[in-house]
This record gives structure tokens, C-alpha cells and sequence, in this order.
């Protein structure tokens, strides 16, 4: 805090006469000031019931004594100092005290009430003092004016510091949380991820979930999340230079089992991904199943229509992209008897093996399924039987029909396109 201002309180000094008598008395009674002032603040500032007992109450005592000693310092200026000199020591010693309260945890309201108390009884002993002393009327009012003019400047220092230790803290704090959070990302050891916890002061959950969504949209989604959950908005890994910059990245506290759909609720208007909830230890595994499904062809557009995407919806689908090359191969194997056929063929043959295996072989189901009628169901089976045979009985095959056919047709919208990437025409 700056010390070369001069004190505003030097202003009201005009005129002010305490002779060197009165400054003695004033000065005796100031450890008696300095007690009662303590006494009434616990009393009357809920904040500080208990806070300010033992050791403490004693520097306490001391700090006001020695705040009421430059104020006599102050009032007795115009005999031998310059009473424009600022009071920098004094309101060092406020602007300490401001960030020392932030520190606490105690708030501005209570210091501002705290210095209100202590204002009122300094000034009704020190004016019971000066009384006893023999000040006149009209100085004892200039003295009034002075005293708490001194007090205001006091804790105008306090409310400074206080909201500095705020600002300060806050920063520091924020980037040990957005390196918490890096460090989850990246993976790295228990021991290095609850040193960073601590070290931010975040209580670790039991379980975090990802969630990435557009980034104008995270102040509202973090008004209904709660305060540990984390935000992070740079270096996201896994995504294109366009999508990092538009995404934010949340980690959700304690949002596993029953809590999800209250997760999923609060994001409804929301273009979000959301990952699984897993031990907050393990939420990289959840940050990446978000990206992995926000990547999904089929689903790559609909984030955008503000309908959050919830990951643990599209399992087969994550599992069937893990290894594309793998299930292309599967793709081209297990359905090389599709080869010969003209596309249109084909592809009517496929979706109705698709839809026969999904529904365990009921004609009626097909037939509802691709909006054919029963007898075409069985003509195309019958079709498929000739190009499969006996493999068709075959679990194994039956299996791998099941993978090879999930995405590679749609049901009755599949396109022919669908099956040019499984290799099924030629």
C-alpha cells in the first residue's frame, strides 16, 4: 500500500488545540481504550466471539493501543511536526490487518462492523478522558470530527488490504486449481494429484465427470454445479485446433449413479458431452470417452443442437470405433458373400440380416422394423441363406454379422453409400 499520500485526517487539524496536559492524559488511559475496544468488538461482532482470546486478545490490545497512539501523535502534530506528514506506519499496519482478516476467512462486513464498535467506545473513553482533562466544548466537537476521520481512514486501509488478499489469493488460487486440473489430464500419480489438491485447497470427491461443452456456455452450467466443480479452458488433449478453442472442459463432483440425471437435467439447453463418472483420480478415462463419443459420425452434430450427449448411451458404438481398421477388416471378411451382388441387392439383403439378428428371427418384428411386408422378409432371408448356409447357425458368425452390420446400415434408411465402406459392393 502506497505511503507517500498524505493523510486526509491531516486536513481537520486546523485550528485544533490539545495542549501537552491532555495529550498525557489521553495517553494513560490508551491501554484501557485498547482493552475495552477488544472486549466490545467479540462482544458485539459475531465474526470475532472467540477469535480474539489468549495471545491473540493481546496483540490485539496492542495493535489498537498503538493505532490510538498515532492518533494522539496526530492530533498533537501542530506543536513540533508537520501534520501533513502521512500516516504511513498506521495504516501499514491497517492495510496488514485487512489482508490478515481475509486471510481468516472473516468477511469485509464483519471487519467494517468490528472497526464501527471499536470506533464508538475509543471515542467514548478518550472523549471522557478529554472531559476529565478539561477540554472546552468546542474543541472537544473538533476533536470528535478528528477522531473518527482518523478511524474512517484506518479502515478504508483495511477494507484495502482485505480486498487485495482477496484478488491475490483468488489468482493464486485459480491457477493451482487449472493445475490440478492439468495434472488429472494429463494422468499423473496418486501421490502427485493429492499434493496438487492440496496444495489448491480442493477437497477431493469421491468421483469426477467430464463434461465438455462451448465455453460461452459454462458460467450458467457452473451456477447449478457446485464450487469444487473444476473449469479448464486451454490445452485441452485430443482435440482439433477448432474445437479447442471453442470448448470448455468441466470435472463434475460426486455426479455417479442417482446423481446423473440431475447432471443431465441441468445441462438440457446445453450443447454438452458428458463422460462416465469414475474415481476422481481416474477422470482422464472420462475426459477422453467424452471426446472419443463427441467424435462419433452419427452423433458429431448433435451437440451443437443443444441436446447434451450422454457417453454411456453410445457404449456399442465407442467400442465397435476402437479399432476402425480391426472392423473394417471384420467388415470385408464376414460379409464377402455380399460381394456378387449389385448394390441395391446388396444393401436390402444386409439391413434385412441386421434387423433378423436384432430381432432374434421374428418375421412379424422385420417386417414392422423396415416397413416391408412379412413375405418379403422371408423372400430376403431365404436370399441370405443360400449365400450363407449353415454359417448362419453358427454363433461365432452370428456374432461377427452383429458387429459388422452395426452402423453399416441404418434400417430402412440406410443408403447404398453405407455399404461401400464395409466392402460390401462391388
Amino acid at each position: 500500500m502506497p505511503d507517500d499520500v498524505a493523510s486526509p485526517t491531516a486536513a481537520r487539524l486546523s485550528g485544533l488545540e490539545i495542549d501537552d496536559r491532555v495529550v498525557r492524559a489521553l495517553r494513560e488511559q490508551l491501554p484501557s481504550v485498547a482493552a475495552q475496544t477488544v472486549a466490545a468488538v467479540v462482544h458485539g461482532v459475531p465474526s470475532y466471539t472467540g477469535a480474539l482470546s489468549g495471545s491473540m486478545a493481546d496483540k490485539i490490545e496492542a495493535a489498537v493501543q498503538m493505532a490510538l497512539a498515532g492518533f494522539l501523535k496526530l492530533a498533537s502534530g501542530s506543536r513540533g511536526s508537520d501534520p501533513s506528514t502521512p500516516l504511513g506506519p498506521t495504516r501499514e499496519g491497517a492495510y496488514a490487518l485487512g489482508r490478515g482478516e481475509a486471510r481468516s476467512g472473516r468477511s469485509m462486513d464483519a471487519l467494517l462492523a468490528a472497526y464501527r464498535v471499536g470506533a464508538r467506545v475509543a471515542w467514548r473513553e478518550l472523549a471522557a478522558a478529554a472531559g476529565s482533562a478539561g477540554v472546552g466544548a468546542g474543541t472537544m466537537a473538533q476533536f470528535a470530527e478528528l477522531v473518527f476521520a482518523y478511524i474512517d481512514e484506518l479502515s478504508a486501509a483495511s477494507v484495502a488490504g482485505h480486498s487485495d488478499e482477496l484478488s491475490t489469493s483468488g489468482r493464486v488460487r485459480q491457477r493451482y486449481l487449472e493445475r490440478l486440473g492439468q495434472h488429472l489430464l494429463s494422468g499423473a500419480s496418486a501421490d502427485v494429484l493429492a499434493a496438487s489438491a492440496e496444495r489448491a485447497d480442493w477437497s477431493p470427491p469421491r468421483t469426477l465427470t467430464a463434461v465438455l461443452l462451448p465455453a460461452v456456455q459454462v458460467r450458467g452450467a457452473l451456477s447449478m454445479l457446485g464450487q469444487r466443480t473444476l473449469q479448464l479452458g486451454e490445452d485441452l488433449p485430443g482435440l482439433d485446433a477448432e474445437a479447442a478453442e471453442q470448448l470448455s472442459l468441466l470435472l463434475v463432483p460426486d455426479m455417479d449413479g442417482r446423481e446423473r440425471s440431475r447432471l443431465m437435467r441441468v445441462l438440457v439447453g446445453r450443447s454438452a458431452v458428458v463422460g462416465p463418472s469414475r474415481p476422481w483420480t481416474q477422470v482422464r478415462t472420462s475426459y477422453l470417452r467424452a471426446v472419443r463419443t463427441m467424435a462419433l459420425p452419427h452423433v458429431a452434430g448433435a451437440p451443437a443442437e443443444g441436446r447434451p450427449l450422454d457417453s454411456e448411451q453410445h457404449l456399442a458404438d465407442l467400442v465397435l470405433g476402437a479399432d476402425p481398421d480391426a472392423l473394417a477388416d471384420l467388415r470385408a471378411a464376414i460379409l464377402a458373400p455380399l460381394d456378387g451382388l449389385r448394390p441395391g441387392t446388396a444393401l436390402r439383403l444386409a439391413e434385412t440380416l441386421r434387423s433378423w439378428l436384432l430381432h432374434q428371427g421374428r418375421r412379424e418384428a422385420v417386417a414392422a422394423d423396415l416397413h416391408v411386408h412379412a413375405q418379403t422378409v422371408r423372400y430376403r432371408m431365404g436370399q441370405v441363406r443360400d449365400l450363407y448356409g449353415a454359417r448362419l447357425d453358427d454363433p461365432r458368425t452370428v456374432l461377427e454379422l452383429v458387429l459388422a452390420l452395426q452402423g453399416a446400415t441404418s434400417g430402412s434408411g440406410a443408403s447404398p453409400e453405407a455399404l461401400t465402406v464395409v466392402g460390401a459392393t462391388t
